[in-house]
């Protein structure tokens, strides 16, 4: 029976994360929360048009709403992925133009499209003709000495000229020459009142908020004047923040509460799926060690899963035998 998909509403995302926001990482994070939205990993636009597509755009139907993230600055082929992408249904194109390391801007894209708000809107304008799905702009504030609210509001401007009407904005500007990727993500100074200023300015367009989102009290207090707030690293170190979401974000009184050991048996089903289709257990387990965070037990969780998750042969049952271990094993655990 195909899973019912809630409708795409923006007041919630988990941020899309090279490394982390695979497939399998969404599939769990779906059995916390039914209505926040969801984002690949950054696909670039050569792995799409020259490598295995399906082993990037493959998704089970239950992961919905979920939103592809595209990284490329060439509108024809960013336009290309667009058409390549739609048989798998996305709920959302959105186009990578914050990401700081030094590989993607030397491919002339991610953050440093900051400074060609042009080449931006010609891209979005290209993939908006190849889709009737929204297509957004997920950005920073600025880059290096580009960094006021002319440019922004300009290249916002430029942008929503062609169709964009929704902007993911990482309220910090981003550090291209002497910052790494890490430092880019924690140094420079969040700015969320900016990004609220943004809004002001565009009350027509969508804005949502990304960066130092640690918890669902935060969320809902960046919401404040603002469309959405996307949550970052938290939702992948602690998930089970995700957990009250549908009720205190969304505002769905009716939802219900999930329980950490039934999330853990529903992970070992989609376990044993997986891993009959030549999937590596440790492929899997990897996101799913925080699920305990703070609770009793949580050691032991972690512990056999990864001691045990490696060994030739290992599969679904590693799951159940870590919840066995785990005090919180029992149902309505806390």
């Amino acid at each position: 029976m195909k899973p019912e998909i809630p409708p795409l509403n923006r007041r919630l995302s988990v941020a899309p994360m090279m490394d982390w926001t695979d497939r399998h990482d969404r599939y769990f994070l779906r059995l916390l929360t039914r209505r926040t939205l969801l984002y690949t990993e950054m696909v670039t636009t050569g792995a799409l048009l020259h490598g295995d597509a399906a082993r990037h755009l493959d998704h089970d139907p239950a992961e919905h709403p979920l939103a592809l993230q595209l990284g490329g600055s060439d509108p024809k082929a960013l336009a290309a992925c667009v058409r390549l992408a739609e048989p798998w249904g996305f709920d959302e194109i959105n186009l990578n133009v914050g990401c700081p390391s030094d590989r993607v801007s030397s491919g002339r894209f991610g953050a440093s499209l900051m400074a060609e708000p042009g080449l931006v809107a010609d891209c979005v304008a290209a993939m908006a003709e190849a889709t009737d799905r929204p297509v957004t702009v997920k950005h920073r504030l600025g880059i290096d000495d580009l960094d006021n609210d002319d440019h922004l509001q300009g290249f916002v401007d430029r942008v929503a000229a062609v169709g964009c009407r929704v902007f993911i904005v990482h309220a910090r500007k981003a550090w291209l020459s002497g910052l790494s990727p890490k430092e880019n993500r924690e140094i420079p100074p969040l700015q969320p009142e900016r990004v609220r200023g943004l809004k002001a300015a565009f009350p027509n367009l969508t804005v949502v908020h990304n960066g130092g989102v640690r918890d669902l009290a935060t969320a809902r207090a960046r919401l404040d004047g603002l469309d959405g707030v996307m949550i970052g690293r938290a939702a992948y170190e602690t998930p089970w923040i995700l957990a009250g979401a549908d009720r205190e974000v969304f505002g769905q009184a009716d939802a219900a509460v999930p329980d950490r050991a039934r999330v853990a048996l529903a992970m070992a089903d989609y376990t044993a799926r997986m891993t009959a289709r030549g999937v590596p257990l440790q492929a899997i387990t990897r996101h799913i060690l925080p699920l305990f965070h703070g609770v009793p037990g949580a050691r032991a969780w972690r512990r056999h899963l990864s001691e045990t998750a490696h060994r030739p042969g290992a599969g679904a049952e590693v799951i159940r035998e870590a919840l066995a271990r785990c005090a919180a094993a029992r149902p309505n655990a806390a």
